[in-house]
């Protein structure tokens, strides 16, 4: 009887730890949601509703998020590596934060949904900056619509088709990258037990954060903090894979826009080799391959905003001449 009893009681202490774990992640992803439901604004195209977020005034550059974003990583990505001065116009992609699946969500399609959302937002043109997974349809946009992309900036490039390089060294299996977006309390919980564990498996591993400025500190914290709430970031997870089908064409030979690369030799998620690619086939394309910094470029955000900055100035300064 006394064995069933402690059996008894250990269940009961886990399921009220669970349910305890539960309470305080879906509070969370509550004050979260209203967050972003007040910064949410949406575009209707032709692939279904675009969620975006807009801000800032300046030249019009348009931020392409990663794996496991949506508008609020765009924002961040944009205030670490794009800089001030610009009117920045953030959306999700296809199966992120309010842009829902559509039944065709390649990366061609992506590309159209942008140029259509510059449609509608108005402009003509804008500079391009596209993070990992956000590299192959900013790729598609400037290959695709050439006349919408002033200039491209492909920062720690997704592979794409035909480009799909295994990486030996990842921080955790792709499997398990698919779990974390399973479920907001699993999510949750881990960001809150083992912080710096989930940050080293977006590649923000502890030699990297090791003397890094106060703002890039809190770039990676906010980065980790941001993927909730990740059931609202699954599909578009799961839908990752579209940049390196098969039937894909990434006709880089015809983008005309002055194209700026960068890429880290230490990143663990998508290889240099991405990034040399891109560079080899877009005419006239600048690779700055930094010889530590990870996928996230750690230590290498003023560098790459400076850089940044002088491709966008060259940019407008190339539209007032017309």
């Amino acid at each position: 009887m006394r064995v069933w009893t402690g059996i008894a009681l250990a269940l009961l202490a886990e399921i009220i730890a669970a349910l305890l774990v539960t309470a305080h992640a879906t509070r969370e992803v509550r004050v979260r949601r209203v967050r972003l439901d007040a910064e949410r604004q949406i575009a209707e195209t032709r692939h279904g509703p675009i969620a975006y977020a807009s801000w800032g005034e300046g030249p019009v550059v348009l931020v392409v998020h990663g794996a496991g974003g949506g508008f609020d990583q765009g924002r961040l990505i944009a205030e670490a590596l794009g800089g001030d001065g610009f009117r920045f116009i953030a959306p999700s992609r296809f199966g992120y934060l309010g842009s829902p699946m559509p039944a065709d969500a390649s990366t061609a399609a992506q590309a159209d949904a942008l140029a259509e959302l510059l449609d509608h937002l108005g402009v003509e043109r804008a500079v391009v900056l596209g993070f990992s997974g956000g590299v192959p349809p900013a790729l598609q946009l400037a290959a695709r619509h050439p006349d919408r992309v002033a200039a491209l900036a492909a920062l720690s490039s997704a592979p794409f088709t035909p480009h799909a390089p295994d990486v030996q060294e990842r921080p955790v299996p792709d499997w398990l990258y698919q779990a974390l977006f399973g479920s907001d309390a699993v999510y949750w919980t881990l960001s809150k037990i083992i912080p710096g564990r989930l940050s080293a498996a977006f590649d923000a591993r502890p030699e990297l954060r090791a003397g890094l400025s106060a703002e890039e500190k809190q770039f990676v914290d906010r980065l980790v903090e941001g993927f909730l709430p990740a059931s609202e970031r699954r599909a578009g997870v799961r839908n990752e894979g579209a940049a390196i089908d098969p039937a894909a064409v990434y006709d880089l030979e015809r983008i005309a826009a002055p194209t700026f690369v960068a890429h880290a030799r230490d990143d663990r998620i998508n290889p240099l080799a991405v990034g040399e690619a891109i560079a080899a086939r877009v005419p006239g394309a600048e690779l700055v391959a930094f010889d530590t910094g990870g996928h996230l470029l750690l230590g290498r955000h003023a560098a790459v905003r400076a850089r940044f900055a002088a491709l966008a100035a060259a940019a407008e300064a190339t539209r007032l001449e017309r």
